[in-house]
């Protein structure tokens, strides 16, 4: 008889957990896009950082012109 207490109680409280997390909806993935502020005006890939940025730059597109907000920028 314990065990179909604690069933019940697991099932109450996954319940809770799941309407917890579809209150908050998906919160790491909506940081995470807020996170990527910079945008490659080549490939259109975007960044979290300048530095990440200027690397990605340096290295996938060398012979383009450096973006302007790129240039004081210490990789």
């Amino acid at each position: 008889m314990a065990r179909g207490q604690q069933k019940i109680q697991a099932q109450q409280k996954n319940a809770k957990k799941q309407a917890d997390k579809k209150k908050h909806g998906s919160d790491q993935k909506a940081a995470a896009k807020a996170a990527l502020v910079f945008t490659c005006p080549v490939c259109r890939t975007q960044m979290p950082d300048p530095k990440t940025f200027k690397q990605h730059f340096e290295s996938k597109h060398p012979k383009s012109p450096m973006p302007a907000e790129l240039v004081d920028v210490q990789a």
